[in-house]
């Protein structure tokens, strides 16, 4: 009977791994498609890579989080639910913009960053004095809401002005095309036809291209969300066969896992050079697990979320400390740089120490 029971643990645990490598691939994959997409379909916009970055971007990589956590909060795991969206600011920054300025350092651009920084510090500052009660207020973070609100609107209105700014309108004439008299010569016609022609064709073909990027986007974000959850779902089950604390799950296994998206897309952004796209996923996917995932889980968890006291007096702080290394040195140097990539790394490996020590 005991051999039987080894067997069967051994065959769950196989299966466990394997389902595990399953959702890795399908999040490379993924991130590989969504990338691609989210590029093509800024450039043919006219609309930053940043601004995409910091919206459509981060709203689809940050999925795993919002239903990891929310369903975490209704099944009344506080810990999961609070470790999970905390966490994976941290990863994000800690980890994933770390490597991603340790490989590709850049211009810190004020206009594009600023305001967005800036809210993002806000919105850990303000989740972190509503929770001093040990508790997240549902009707209190309503305020949290309101700041994602208009962090997404000021994206949306940039990008407008944008797209406006960069969209092309050609309404010149070539002078070699016409006559002195200004009548347009044989050669003018047959030009004039036959930009006609290939504006009619440029513009169909547009069309197909903007299509295909979509579906390919959409598919990016479903092998994504798909893949996190396999690898949430059969990475805790591995973990529990360790025996490893609730909130050290969520704020390692969980919150890295559902952070993948993020890493993912920041290494393919890293390896096709669009660190605009990069900073701004990261910078979006923060606001939205501070302002939107945490305001919903409090909601669904009957308008309180409790919040456990390593997790509002580690896991907090160093969020904040993190969001400050993230941009004040950017803003004093005017460069994302090397040097503070591996700061804000080195500063991740002590609160990842810190975290499982205490």
């Amino acid at each position: 009977m005991t051999e039987i029971l080894a067997i069967t643990r051994t065959g769950d645990i196989c299966l466990t791994v394997f389902l595990f490598l399953v959702g890795l691939v399908l999040i490379i994959k993924g991130g590989d498609w969504f990338v691609d997409s989210a590029s093509k379909i800024a450039e043919m916009s006219g609309v930053p890579q940043f601004i995409i970055g910091a919206t459509v971007v981060s709203i689809g990589t940050t999925l795993p989080e919002l239903i990891t956590s929310s369903i975490a909060a209704g099944e009344g795991n506080a810990a999961i639910a609070i470790g999970n969206a905390v966490g994976s600011v941290n990863a994000n920054i800690g980890l994933i913009m770390a490597v991603s300025l340790l490989f590709l350092p850049h211009a810190f651009d004020k206009k594009a960053y600023l305001f967005k920084g800036i809210t993002m510090i806000l919105s850990i500052v303000i989740l972190f004095l509503m929770c001093l009660k040990g508790y997240l207020n549902a009707y209190l973070s309503i305020i949290l809401l309101v700041v994602f609100v208009v962090f997404m609107a000021e994206n949306i209105i940039v990008g407008k002005k944008e797209a406006t700014k960069n969209k092309l309108v050609d309404n010149g004439t070539n002078p070699a095309s016409v006559n002195a008299d200004g009548s347009p010569t044989e050669s003018g016609n047959a030009t004039a036809e036959s930009t006609n022609t290939d504006a009619a064709s440029a513009k169909k073909q547009k069309t197909k291209d903007i299509a295909k990027s979509i579906i390919f986007f959409i598919l990016g974000t479903a092998f994504i969300v798909g893949g996190a959850q396999h690898l949430v779902t059969f990475g805790s089950k591995l973990a529990g066969y360790m025996g490893v604390p609730e909130r050290i799950v969520a704020i390692t296994l969980v919150a890295i896992g559902t952070s993948l998206p993020e890493l993912v897309t920041t290494i393919t952004s890293i390896i096709k050079k669009k660190h605009d796209l990069s900073i701004g996923n990261i910078i979006g996917a923060n606001v939205i697990d501070l302002c939107l995932i945490l305001p919903v889980c409090a909601m669904i968890s009957g308008g309180r979320l409790p919040v456990e006291f390593n997790s509002l007096y580690i896991d907090m702080p160093f969020c904040i400390g993190f969001t400050l290394l993230a941009i004040l040195p950017a803003v004093i140097t005017k460069k994302f740089s090397r040097v503070q990539g591996g700061v804000i790394l080195a500063t991740y490996v002590a609160y990842m120490t810190v975290s499982i020590v205490l």
